[in-house]
């Protein structure tokens, strides 16, 4: 697939002016710049966060309410359920608060709804459970801004309800005690894009600000909120950045029980980042829930005993390896089924699992490059993730298929639906059209984008180490995105992997002594172009390859232009 590359521009003025009040070269300056920072105090912040920099709760809109609310519950001893959605947010956020609420009361459980008999966010078994069980109290957590007819269903039954959120709402808001979501169009909180997780977190902070609960007693739960942040795959700016900057630290120091035990199956060696939450903890998590139960997760996280913590990771472990196969079988099935001729794609299979429609969608995109919709068939209605590409509203586009969807939500990039399966031609067909009239040849390429040009010779150590200092990243703060033009492998490359996919070269060039180890995952049908001293343009992010104990830098190659 053809990708467009494309080069962040700045203001030169404001990069030397940083860079002498700095006093950094004019690369680290553009690479802050094109960050957002471009004083020498945003610099300082962002390089070294701290505690300051986390917004006060009582901003966000109902806190007031919902801290009196749980303040009341716990003084006359009522029965609280914190509920919560069974991905790596939800789970997260349930084990986070569910901790923190332990520690005050003993009338407190949590519930994780079953994706396969409940669905997505609030249902109406989970209300009659907690109603069976004398529940008076549920905190939702990572769902329920848009369940306006359960949180009703739930009034009725005398069962109060508090909405942690932060997928869009509609117009039509649920008659909850609370609703906590940034993204409210009255709500006055300065920054609006918290994980399901991190609005959780800022409960938790005002109500211990309102019961005079040092802020240090629930820093440990920082590495639960870090998990959150990495998997959701929200902006890393703002509190997101401070929140994983803290949650590093304590996942890497000292992480709880549950996430320890995960690190050790993954088998990660060295100090945990972003990156490695997001392959090596956040699927091991998910595949409790897309596979059997998200309520498995939970009792991980919450889990203080290793013993226990073991087992029960041993368990998530072998419905992970099940997720992969399932993922693999229906990833090779579905790219049959697509229509080049259209800008969008919807597949469907009554033979598919549920539990992995949405990482089945990402990988088609990564083969065809649009929004893309997966569904199975569950109970005579169909089901499925949705998926989209850079630039392109795929919430918007579903809201113009409304009529032919028995519900949906989610935001820009992903979303869940479930609709009837007499209506699926009449959905394919609205989604092709709500695709096709508003999205852009462009944002149907691929884009790679890149940070700065770099010679060769720039590439060692200290600049490798200044960027490292740029983490955590994450969405708008990628890891730096380098282009290098007019290089060549030095002889030494080849095709490597088991399938021979990889590209593995040894790069350099004309004003280069030396050659530069680098990788290309699934780069390899590049090699024929450039096998024989061929001269060709590359990007890459500069990376560090620990081998035997031996590091060395090295460019993982995101892409190979020819010349």
């Amino acid at each position: 697939m053809q990708k467009k590359w494309k080069i962040k521009e700045t203001d030169n003025k404001i990069v030397n002016d940083l860079a002498e009040s700095l006093g950094v070269s004019r690369s680290i300056a553009h690479l802050l710049v094109i960050r957002g920072v471009t004083t020498f105090d945003e610099a300082k912040q962002f390089f070294r966060p701290d505690f300051s920099q986390f917004h006060n709760p009582f901003l966000m809109k109902d806190m007031q309410k919902a801290v009196e609310r749980i303040q009341s519950a716990i003084a006359n001893n009522e029965k609280i359920l914190v509920y919560g959605d069974y991905d790596v947010d939800g789970t997260t956020s349930v084990a986070m608060l569910h901790t923190f609420l332990a520690t005050l009361t003993e009338n407190i459980d949590y519930y994780i709804p079953d994706r396969y008999t409940e669905g997505y966010g609030i249902s109406l078994q989970g209300i009659d459970y907690a109603k069976e069980h004398n529940y008076t109290l549920i905190i939702a957590l990572d769902c329920g801004i848009r369940a306006v007819n359960q949180i009703n269903y739930a009034n009725d039954k005398g069962v109060d309800f508090i909405i942690c959120d932060h997928h869009n709402p509609a117009e039509e808001i649920p008659n909850a005690v609370a609703i906590l979501n940034p993204k409210q169009k009255d709500c006055n909180y300065p920054f609006k894009e918290l994980s399901g997780c991190g609005v959780g977190l800022k409960l938790i902070q005002a109500f211990s600000e309102k019961n005079n609960i040092p802020f240090e007693e629930i820093t440990p739960l920082f590495d639960l909120l870090v998990v959150s942040i990495a998997a959701d795959i929200v902006p890393m700016i703002d509190e997101n950045r401070a929140f994983s900057f803290f949650g590093l630290e304590q996942i890497n120091k000292n992480p709880r029980v549950g996430l320890k035990v995960l690190m050790d199956v993954a088998n990660r060696k060295g100090k945990w980042t972003i990156s490695d939450i997001v392959f090596g903890i956040a699927p091991r998590i998910n595949a409790a829930g897309r596979i059997e139960q998200g309520k498995k997760a939970v009792a991980l996280l919450i889990e203080t005993d290793s013993f226990k913590a073991a087992k029960l990771a041993q368990e998530i472990e072998r419905l992970n390896k099940t997720r992969r196969g399932l993922d693999q079988d229906i990833t090779k099935q579905a790219i049959s089924m697509i229509d080049d001729s259209k800008k969008s794609t919807v597949v469907y299979s009554q033979d598919w699992h549920k539990g992995v429609v949405g990482i089945a969608a990402s990988r088609l995109i990564e083969t065809y490059y649009k929004p893309t919709v997966v569904l199975v068939e569950k109970n005579g209605e169909l089901t499925g993730s949705a998926r989209s590409v850079k630039g392109f509203d795929l919430y918007d586009a579903l809201l113009q298929c409304e009529k032919y969807l028995e519900k949906f939500g989610g935001h820009m990039y992903a979303a869940g639906l479930t609709l009837k399966k007499e209506n699926l031609q009449d959905f394919i067909d609205a989604f092709e059209r709500a695709v096709s009239d508003t999205i852009t040849e462009e944002q149907l390429t691929p884009e790679v984008t890149i940070d700065m040009e770099l010679d060769l010779h720039d590439i060692g150590d200290k600049l490798f180490r200044l960027i490292q200092q740029f983490s955590p990243f994450g969405p708008q703060n990628r890891t730096p995105i380098f282009i290098t033009k007019a290089v060549k492998d030095s002889g030494y490359g080849r095709a490597v992997g088991a399938d021979k996919t990889h590209l593995r070269l040894n790069i350099t060039n004309e004003n280069s002594r030396n050659s530069i180890s680098s990788i290309g995952f699934g780069l390899a049908h590049h090699f024929k172009k450039i096998k024989d001293g061929q001269i060709f343009d590359i990007c890459y992010s500069i990376d560090e390859n620990d081998w035997n104990g031996r590091k060395n830098l090295q460019l993982k190659l995101r892409d190979i232009k020819s010349n």
